[in-house]
């Protein structure tokens, strides 16, 4: 499967408004990608469209609702419309509520799942057929490490990203069957820098954060643009994920150990912030200061070493043909019955 360089690529980018969707379409455009833009912010659009304006981009903004299938197709209509394709869909429109369970009314675990999950299939729903016309492309969907390994009080959002997941996973196969050359994509970020934290509904009596450490959007933007050039299955971005994720591989009780220590205290800042306060559960904050790339983190945010190795696939999987030989060699010279 061969993918087109970005600078021919036409991209639609689905949450586009802030933090991670916001830097990847500022991405895009320094890299030639002809753009559609979209979220529920106006506007958050209007300003990213006047940023990409002055740099020399070409882009556009549809408004959209994720929730609703027909505005999500009419994001990719529209690109079609516009730019008489579309190689490249990004998906990466979430919503949350981070309270205890016992909290969450059966409205706001639905919407989440409505935006979040059931968004992310309709993305696919739209894009599909014009990325089958153009013969290859890619759909790129951002979850979270969630998908892997739920957190406490986050219990919609852990649910929805486990969904988006298994979609992909069932997709994928079906398009390999067929023969039909469409890369999908599940880049999977550890906690990122966003206004993600700030957005969303709590019922924790005070503003929450993720579990450290943090990472800055940029790697995630990185990965998107890797993945929309090399077909790539999963990605997971931020070395305290991928330990995450093998650890819950490993030994699923020992993390849910660590998450009863660690996850529901540390997910509570000192900053009050009531239930009632501005969330994107249900309309788009379109209030200043929301529609930003970074969130309020920046003081902690640390480099990733490891997604190193998923930019430079040959070196990775020699790494681990060279860790096997190692760990081959060592049972060897340890079994008792092999020659000295």
């Amino acid at each position: 499967m061969q993918l087109k360089p970005i600078r021919q690529q036409v991209v639609a980018v689905v949450g586009a408004s802030s933090g991670i969707g916001r830097e990847t379409a500022h991405r895009f455009a320094r890299n030639g990608a002809k753009l559609v833009v979209s979220s529920r912010s106006l506007k958050g659009l209007a300003t990213l469209v006047d940023e990409i304006t002055q740099i020399g981009g070409e882009v556009i903004a549809v408004p959209a609702d994720v929730s609703d299938f027909n505005q999500v197709k009419a994001i990719a209509d529209k690109a079609v419309e516009e730019y008489g394709r579309l190689d490249t869909w990004v998906h990466l429109s979430a919503t949350a509520v981070i309270s205890p369970f016992e909290s969450v009314t059966p409205d706001e675990f639905k919407r989440v799942i409505d935006v979040t999950l059931m968004g992310q299939v309709y993305g696919a729903m739209a894009a599909l057929p014009h990325l089958k016309r153009e013969g290859r492309g890619a759909l790129i969907h951002v979850t979270s490490v969630e998908a892997r390994r739920s957190l406490p009080l986050q219990s919609s959002y852990s649910s929805a990203k486990h969904g988006v997941e298994g979609f992909l996973d069932s997709l994928r196969v079906e398009l390999q069957h067929d023969g039909i050359p469409i890369s999908v994509t599940n880049v999977l970020p550890a906690t990122i820098n966003t206004p993600f934290y700030n957005k969303a509904l709590t019922k924790l009596g005070v503003k929450p954060t993720g579990i450290p450490p943090y990472y800055s959007p940029h790697l995630v933007a990185d990965a998107i643009l890797h993945v929309a050039e090399n077909p790539t299955r999963d990605f997971i971005v931020g070395d305290a994920g991928r330990v995450l994720d093998a650890l819950q591989k490993i030994s699923p009780s020992l993390v849910d150990y660590i998450l009863q220590l660690i996850a529901v205290d540390g997910q509570h800042t000192q900053e009050p912030k009531a239930a009632t306060d501005p969330n994107n559960l249900y309309e788009a904050i379109e209030a200043e200061g929301y529609d930003t790339v970074e969130g309020d983190f920046n003081q902690v945010t640390i480099p990733s070493f490891l997604d190193w190795f998923d930019f430079h696939p040959a070196a990775k999987w020699g790494a681990i043909a060279g860790l096997g030989a190692l760990a081959l060699l060592a049972t060897q010279l340890t079994n008792p019955n092999h020659p000295s």
